[in-house]
């Protein structure tokens, strides 16, 4: 595979699974294998065969993300772009952080239309997987990013025994969250 069909498997993965424009995952792409690491809109435009005008907004919009940091050098008026190392932590922390608020609306919902409202069920659903995957993703509550609580799967050995408890593998069917 070429740098090309990357960045274009880049912008393909971004373009599904976070509804990017492709132009925005081929920047992305571009500043992750680019060299050097810190371009000018022109670098990357010609990186990933660009015209420079359709740079601006998706630019902009990466910084705005925290992805993508602008620099300038002393005595140059070019901006410069480059990867930021902790931008990624910084989205998926974004992306965990709105999946936990957006659990709250659920529950919201719930309080607004009654628990045993036959439309809760809709509700339910959606709070059950997104509290499933929210437990997933929460950091663990004594800090060791080794220990991994959550029920044990079926046919799992005890703690205590040194068995490592296993995060659940999918969402419950019917559990209420709250």
């Amino acid at each position: 595979m070429n740098e090309e069909a990357w960045i274009e498997q880049v912008s393909a993965f971004f373009a599904r699974q976070e509804g990017l424009p492709p132009i925005t995952g081929r920047i992305l792409g571009w500043l992750m294998i680019c060299e050097p690491a810190e371009q000018s809109a022109a670098d990357i435009a010609a990186g990933i065969k660009a015209s420079r005008a359709s740079m601006t907004a998706n630019i902009r919009s990466l910084t705005a993300t925290g992805l993508v940091r602008r620099y300038t050098r002393a005595g140059d008026r070019t901006a410069y772009y480059r990867l930021d190392d902790q931008g990624w932590e910084t989205a998926v922390r974004r992306r965990i952080e709105g999946m936990s608020a957006f659990e709250d609306v659920l529950h919201q919902g719930l309080d607004l239309v009654g628990r045993d409202a036959e439309r809760a069920s809709r509700l339910r659903a959606a709070q059950s997987v997104y509290h499933w995957v929210g437990s997933l993703l929460r950091p663990p509550e004594n800090g060791d990013p080794d220990d991994r609580t959550g029920p044990l799967e079926p046919g799992e050995g005890n703690p205590a025994d040194g068995a490592v408890p296993a995060r659940p593998r999918q969402p419950p069917r019917d559990a209420d969250p709250r």
